[in-house]
């Protein structure tokens, strides 16, 4: 009965992808429409083995870049997804400035098969909003995939190891440096740690300034490994 009962919500109200919120999803079990899914590009071979940030001339190399060779990042390891372009670039925007918090499962779902590989005694850390900013937007997106994937992963998730403690100006339109100088001091780890592998959770990388703001934060505080998991990487070292 209930099965039948979907089958009839779905004939008269049937469901839109919610990245194109144009094509409707044949499947119950379906996050967004196969075209929308198709334009996800998944993270190139030929990238950074730190940083993950993609090589311009993809030759399936995986290396250190330039930045990371001349400051190596206070992480261990980035694992994206996908490339910020897309339709995964719409789905994240929606996500996080739209109010489109359904797409939690279908984003953590894209990142949950790079993270396989974790040994289980990982502790997933979800990079935190200050309290005004959480205010204005009602949620955290990285808190949201953080906890899907702690679900799929069937590991731990503490939300509140990691404050932000300054409410910093916005980081659009800033270069790697002045995203660096901006978010000084901005994380505060609340416990003392004793080498605990932690692994800190966001939605998108650019310059990577706030991640390694984050990680700082943790090792400072006795962190053993930090490592970072995003939906989408930047293609590149920008303001993007």
């Amino acid at each position: 009965m209930r099965r039948g009962l979907g089958g009839l919500i779905d004939l008269l109200l049937p469901r839109l992808c919610p990245i194109c919120r144009a094509a409707n999803l044949t499947s119950a079990s379906a996050e967004c429409c196969a075209d929308c899914s198709a334009q996800v590009r998944p993270l190139p071979a030929g990238c950074c083995s730190r940083c993950a940030l993609p090589f311009v001339a993809d030759a399936g190399s995986s290396h250190r870049c330039a930045a990371c060779l001349r400051e190596p990042p206070p992480y261990s390891h980035v694992y994206a997804a996908g490339l910020y372009d897309g339709s995964l670039k719409r789905a994240l925007q929606l996500f996080k400035y739209s109010g489109a918090v359904d797409l939690d499962r279908f984003l953590a779902g894209l990142l949950t098969p790079l993270l396989s590989c974790l040994k289980g005694d990982e502790i997933l850390v979800p990079v935190p909003l200050h309290p005004r900013r959480l205010r204005r937007r009602s949620y955290n997106q990285s808190l949201l995939l953080a906890r899907v994937l702690a679900r799929n992963l069937q590991i731990s998730l503490d939300r509140a190891l990691l404050r932000r403690i300054a409410a910093t100006p916005s980081q659009q339109g800033l270069d790697a440096r002045q995203r660096a100088v901006n978010l000084q001091g901005a994380f505060r780890c609340q416990a003392r740690l004793a080498g605990e592998t932690l692994l800190v959770i966001d939605d998108v990388m650019t310059t990577g300034a706030t991640l390694s703001a984050c990680s700082r934060a943790l090792l400072e505080a006795g962190a053993g490994r930090v490592d970072v998991a995003v939906v989408a990487r930047s293609p590149r070292h920008g303001t993007g």
